[in-house]
């Protein structure tokens, strides 16, 4: 009798700024709930899991769910490693969430392994009377800072809101290489010296988005 199939890891994160969502997006997305009168605080990095099957074949979906204050970047930094997917979230009614978004970006460039998927998430939509940053915004900063796709979505109302999480496990299965356990070999032999990381970023190429 064969032994049973182990599902195969996909590690995905969610990194954007306090209080932009991203707790309730991804309750939504795992639990299919939403908690209105929770203001709860991540503290470091929460953990949430979701086991998938597609076309025949087990994954287990490990969702890192990171806090957005600054006195936590340091150890969150640690999580990026071996990660194969970024949900980059920011909250629509919030115009200085959305400009956090490239210090986010080049956080995940700095610290995730090469040609990690990377999706831009517009959250809150149902804030639509307090929008702050125009969708169109959110499409053109996804192409500038590389994101394989951008999307606005509502926890609260379900509106696109298991979008980004389907969406990233798509890119990720059907690029090749993304599930390469080396990729994050490669990046744990990189050494930072001033002007390096603007040179790795030219050499990478369009499959380094």
């Amino acid at each position: 009798m064969s032994a049973p199939e182990r599902p195969t890891v996909i590690k995905v994160l969610l990194i954007g700024p306090s209080s932009s969502g991203k707790t309730s997006l991804l309750k939504r997305y795992v639990d299919d709930v939403f908690e209105p009168d929770d203001t709860t605080t991540t503290i470091g990095v929460d953990f949430r899991e979701k086991k998938l099957t597609i076309n025949k074949k087990l994954y287990r979906l490990l969702l890192h769910d990171t806090a957005g204050q600054e006195r936590f970047r340091t150890l969150t930094s640690s999580y990026y490693r071996n990660a194969h997917g970024i949900l980059l979230v920011y909250d629509i009614s919030n115009r200085d969430s959305f400009l956090s978004m490239p210090a986010w970006f080049g956080e995940a460039e700095k610290f995730a392994p090469p040609g990690v998927i990377k999706i831009l998430v517009g959250n809150k939509t149902d804030r639509s009377a307090q929008r702050a940053v125009k969708a169109t915004e959110g499409e053109e900063l996804a192409k500038k800072l590389g994101a394989v796709h951008f999307v606005e979505t509502s926890a609260k109302t379900r509106d696109h809101a298991k979008e980004p999480f389907q969406k990233l496990v798509d890119v990720i299965l059907s690029t090749p290489g993304a599930l390469d356990p080396n990729r994050a070999a490669e990046r744990s032999n990189v050494v930072d010296v001033p002007g390096q990381a603007g040179a790795q970023k030219q050499g990478a190429g369009p499959c380094a988005c």
